[in-house]
């Protein structure tokens, strides 16, 4: 890799989402890219990201628009709050950057659309941080899709579900800032998994339900006590969502639910020839996959080991899929190839999300084109 041109990389907030993903999955690289410019707007903390992942030349700013000016900046992960999304990541594509966005790709299906528009405009790269494709388990369940081995999946659940787990720092609660709770910030993950097996982004009508029944009720939160006066957004939502071929997919959402069994970015999958449920834990890539089916009379069901193979990553040493995710991103731009997540897709989730909370607020079933 000596003779071959890194990848210049700027991180527009370094916060915790770059330092927890971003920031170590990006240097597991190695000679692919150089972290050369970090931002955000509370410079102690660009300081100290730069320190850590960057080298003596790396820039540091509080305006990103001063680090979109250096034209030696190949890529820019975007992991600020949510509401500054769309501004940012439209910025960087007509800076010529190609982008890594975090989740959600933005608070509304307005805004995202103005960066799917950039991106088709710029023919620069789009990604969203869908990382949770990236487990085991997942690329298992969607290469079994993939090869027909379920049928036709006809109905879906994904699963979103905390008992008490609300984050209680950053802006997390704050509506303004992140467009919503739980189900912007983890049902995000679980609806982009079941929509991803599935292989169908065309909804048709959707209608939820979000609620505030708990946020005056912190004890026993695995994160500490919340502040009730500081809490602005739902603390679940669920919703149905009826697709254009007739499939359904319901989504659970929640940071706080008196509900006994936590399952978070998974799915349930019912086809035509066989069903499928994920379960484990997932953020320590343990999760597994049960199939059940039919056979000799019998009614059958087989489970995945915790070490399934990597089908799309194959002979690779880290199954962090934070890393996989980045190694994916960089090597597609190295090579010219397509991210694995496409805006496209997160575009569709971004709709589908904006829609559950438009019905949880009007009382009505939202139509969609």
């Amino acid at each position: 890799m000596s003779n071959i041109k890194k990848i210049r990389i700027g991180i527009i907030g370094c916060g915790g989402i770059a330092q927890q993903k971003h920031l170590p999955s990006l240097v597991k690289l190695g000679d692919k890219v150089e972290l050369t410019a970090f931002c955000d707007t509370l410079i102690e903390r660009a300081e100290q990201a730069a320190r850590q992942y960057g080298n003596d030349n790396s820039a540091v700013y509080t305006d990103y628009k001063k680090l979109l000016e250096d034209t030696s900046i190949d890529v820019v992960h975007v992991c600020t709050p949510n509401v500054s999304h769309s501004t940012i990541t439209v910025d960087a594509l007509e800076a010529g950057k190609h982008v890594m966005c975090e989740k959600p790709m933005a608070i509304n299906s307005e805004e995202a659309k103005k960066m799917l528009n950039a991106a088709k405009r710029t023919g620069k790269k789009l990604s969203i941080g869908y990382q949770n494709r990236f487990r085991k388990d997942s690329i298992l369940l969607n290469q079994a899709c993939q090869e027909g081995d379920l049928g036709e999946v006809y109905f879906a659940k994904a699963h979103a579900i905390r008992r008490r787990g609300v984050p209680t720092w950053g802006v997390f609660m704050d509506k303004e800032k992140q467009g919503g709770g739980p189900l912007i910030d983890i049902g995000t993950h679980a609806l982009d998994l079941a929509l991803w097996m599935m292989n169908n982004y065309k909804p048709k009508l959707v209608v939820g339900s979000a609620y505030q029944k708990l946020i005056d009720k912190p004890e026993g939160n695995m994160f500490g006590p919340w502040n009730p006066e500081e809490y602005k957004v739902e603390d679940s939502a669920f919703g149905y969502i009826k697709m254009e071929d007739g499939a359904t997919i319901t989504l659970e959402a929640s940071w706080a639910l008196n509900m006994l069994h936590e399952k978070e970015a998974q799915v349930t999958l019912c086809g035509t020839e066989a069903g499928a449920e994920m379960f484990g834990d997932p953020d320590k890539n343990e999760g597994y996959v049960t199939f059940n089916t039919t056979k000799y009379g019998q009614r059958i069901e087989s489970e995945t080991t915790r070490s399934s193979g990597i089908a799309y990553f194959e002979g690779q040493e880290d199954d962090d899929m934070g890393y996989l995710e980045a190694k994916q991103w960089i090597d597609a731009i190295i090579n010219d190839g397509e991210p694995l997540v496409k805006p496209e897709e997160a575009y569709v989730v971004t709709q589908i999300l904006e829609a559950i909370y438009e019905s949880a607020e009007t009382g009505k079933a939202i139509e969609l084109n």
